[in-house]
């Protein structure tokens, strides 16, 4: 167990932002008055450990800069809550893959120097599991990328944490791409270019595996960026996932805002969103060339993780499946006692799902259990 508890962290994320990146995200932004110590005190420590980074900007430069991809990516896309950090989880055990670790999504700029200092403080730190559904957490396990991103650039939709009354601004700005500039979008192509490297360096990994939401509303600028991407789209059941959401957001959000939002607004952006996320994907996918595409149920694979793993290595034409076969099924071994969490759908919850999710609900074929 921690030192500290998740919801009570003195500091949110953005200590681990270069010194312009956290001036970007909240220069102009009011600050409500019972976040104000928590944001001095994130302010300072971003300022202090800002000074670091160029150092690894120069390492960077040397090391990595001019080295070219060796594969396309591997992305594992869907709305929060839909077992994307399982099946990302479960691919990880694959050594040939490189992904973000949690270390990294709160210190992207502390990778190629000083990183066993900085990362025995946070272990100590840090809790040993999600508190929203007791999912192991640990320095060095996979973790998606866009908390990373966002102390990187002030171009990412997880802005919203922070600063969650502009959640519908950053949503058509940096997770649909809607209405991002020129030259906002090129600063996320390099910038995205930059942690993937960065990732495969601190992995030893050949192709990056990533597991990260907001990509499910930019498959558009992905597949122009690496037209040889495979995708692993997941679905679950829209009941559950609202449910899960609700709980998730509005757990997560508590030691990282810098502004207070209502549990009635917070829900209702949650139901706006996922049609917005929904419906940019429906309307972009067919860019994805048709063998570098599944869509799976999440309880079509939970039910069967061993054979569906396999099988989407053999639709998208993955390598490796053989060497890291006995590394995925110790994961799962261990996995099989693992208690997730139980939902019941109010007559409320129900009602919102069926009024605002219709569309997914029919074309996936869900219906209330």
């Amino acid at each position: 167990m921690g030192l500290l508890e998740f919801n009570k962290l003195p500091i949110n994320t953005l200590v681990g932002a270069d010194w312009q990146t956290f001036k970007s995200i909240t220069q102009g932004r009011e600050i409500d008055k019972g976040y104000r110590g928590k944001y001095r005190l994130t302010k300072m420590v971003c300022r202090l450990l800002s000074t670091l980074t160029p150092i690894q900007e120069k390492r960077y430069r040397k090391t990595l800069a001019d080295k070219p991809l060796e594969h396309d990516p591997v992305f594992i896309l869907g709305h929060w809550r839909s077992g994307t950090t399982f099946v990302h989880n479960v691919f990880s055990c694959d050594k040939h893959f490189g992904y973000n670790t949690t270390y990294q999504t709160v210190f992207p700029h502390l990778m190629m120097f000083g990183q066993d200092f900085f990362k025995r403080t946070m272990s100590w730190l840090m809790p040993d599991k999600r508190p929203t559904d007791n999912m192991e957490l640990a320095v060095d396990l996979p973790q998606e990328e866009e908390f990373a991103l966002s102390n990187m650039m002030p171009y990412t939709y997880y802005n919203f944490w922070f600063l969650p009354r502009y959640m519908h601004e950053y949503c058509d700005r940096f997770l649909t791409f809607e209405k991002i500039t020129p030259e906002e979008l090129k600063v996320f192509e390099e910038t995205f270019v930059k942690l993937i490297k960065i990732c495969l360096w601190n992995t030893r990994g050949t192709q990056f595996l990533s597991k990260n939401p907001p990509h499910t509303g930019r498959v558009k600028e992905l597949v122009k960026m690496f037209p040889d991407a495979k995708f692993i789209y997941l679905m679950r059941n829209p009941y559950t996932v609202f449910e899960s959401t609700r709980s998730f957001f509005t757990n997560t959000i508590k030691p990282l805002k810098l502004e207070d939002i209502s549990d009635t607004q917070l829900e209702s952006n949650i139901l706006d969103i996922y049609m917005k996320l929904y419906d940019r994907y429906e309307a972009d996918k067919h860019l994805i060339p048709q063998d570098n595409l599944i869509e799976v149920k999440f309880e079509d694979f939970e039910a069967n993780p061993s054979q569906m793993t396999r099988d989407i290595y053999s639709k998208l034409r993955i390598p490796g499946y053989d060497e890291a076969h006995d590394s995925i099924e110790a994961y799962l071994s261990k996995k099989k006692g693992y208690k997730k969490n139980a939902y019941k759908y109010d007559p409320r919850t129900v009602e919102l799902v069926e009024t605002h999710w219709a569309k997914p609900l029919k074309d996936w074929d869900y219906k209330l259990q």
